[in-house]
């Protein structure tokens, strides 16, 4: 037997070749292996009576006229018909030869097995829908209890706003001096309550597809805001020293609450993380048509790792260890200052932490 014989014979796919109407002329040793037919049994047959039903459908429609027009055809699907009964799944490629001449007259034939192929497609084809199923299923409850936070917060507005009216109603009757602490007490704890609340709430509808909603205006000041959200941290923490000013030039397009919120959110972190014997520092201020507020406050810096992270929802590093609150307040004010076109940025070093929002006045 000649090398070429040979290859031809022992080649590690199937090879037949065949006559351009399908008559089989030759047909190795790997096929005839594969199949289980005798080589006497195919030579003289023609290609379609050795596949199934629908091979031989796709043979007459597309494969023998393809073959006609380009010569050619590549990783074709069929399944070829084996002496015991079974079936042998494969991918074919063909090529049409031509005599001294030129002329075509016979086709090569190159067969591929792919049971182990097709197996490991089913299996890729079945992970896969495990996996979308598991999204999905994984997506609804994550809605749902996104919805049921939403709900939550929605409706502990209601018990907490007549709490504070009630602290409100007690403060105008004479009490003791005790008393008339508690009440402090009392109403810094709904402060506090109702901007958890607020982040909750924000967080939620972000999540949920509603982003964060802004009402702008520049119709009003927004100095007044501010003051009014530094006034109740103050009355929150009367221990502590906050240091305030003001620059700010009208008219401020921006949602006033909103930013407000920010300032609290600002605020309400350097307060509760910042060194007890040290001033915040807040500063408000517009120019060369930029809106900026910073709020400092003094401590030990804020490690890189943890700096990496502050923004993100419900992230409490080292720098927040065994503190009050989810954790939301800085993500909720980098949301706040996206949504107005702006950036929140900090900086930290062992003389300060300062978080700087700044914002284009167009």
């Amino acid at each position: 037997m000649s090398a070429s014989d040979d290859w031809f014979e022992n080649a590690p796919c199937g090879l037949i070749l065949m006559k351009r109407d399908g008559i089989i002329l030759r047909a190795n040793r790997t096929f005839i292996a594969w199949t289980g037919h005798e080589l006497q049994s195919l030579v003289g047959k023609r290609l379609p009576d050795f596949l199934p039903i629908a091979g031989k459908i796709f043979y007459d429609t597309h494969f023998a006229p393809l073959m006609h027009l380009q010569e050619h055809f590549d990783e074709v699907a069929l399944d070829f018909a084996c002496a015991g009964g079974n079936r042998m799944p494969a991918l074919v490629n063909a090529i049409e030869g031509r005599d001294e001449e030129g002329r075509p007259g016979f086709i090569r034939l190159a067969i591929f097995r792919t049971a182990d192929r097709r197996l490991y497609e089913r299996n890729l084809l079945d992970a896969r829908d495990r996996a979308e199923e598991t999204v999905r299923v994984e997506r609804e409850v994550s809605e749902l209890r996104e919805q049921f936070i939403a709900v939550l917060g929605h409706d502990m507005r209601n018990p907490l706003a007549s709490i504070a009216s009630g602290m409100r109603l007690l403060g105008k009757e004479p009490v003791s001096e005790r008393g008339r602490r508690v009440i402090e007490l009392v109403e810094g704890s709904v402060i506090r309550a109702a901007g958890l609340i607020d982040n909750v709430l924000d967080f939620a509808r972000g999540r949920l597809g509603g982003g964060l909603t802004l009402s702008r205006d520049a119709r009003e000041p927004l100095e007044p805001v501010l003051r009014q959200v530094v006034d109740e941290l103050r009355s929150i923490a009367p221990e502590r020293i906050v240091l305030a000013e003001y620059e700010l030039d009208d008219p401020i397009d921006c949602d006033r609450g909103r930013i407000g919120q920010l300032l609290s959110n600002l605020l309400g972190n350097a307060l509760t993380h910042g060194a007890k014997d040290k001033p915040v520092r807040v500063l408000a201020g517009s120019e060369a048509g930029t809106l900026r507020i910073s709020v400092a406050n003094g401590g030990a810096p804020i490690p890189v790792a943890t700096m990496a992270r502050l923004f993100q929802p419900f992230f409490r590093g080292q720098v927040r260890s065994n503190r009050d609150g989810l954790g939301l307040g800085l993500h909720i004010a980098s949301e706040i200052a996206k949504a107005h076109g702006g950036v929140l940025e900090v900086t930290s070093n062992r003389l300060e932490t300062r978080f700087t929002f700044t914002m284009p006045l167009a």
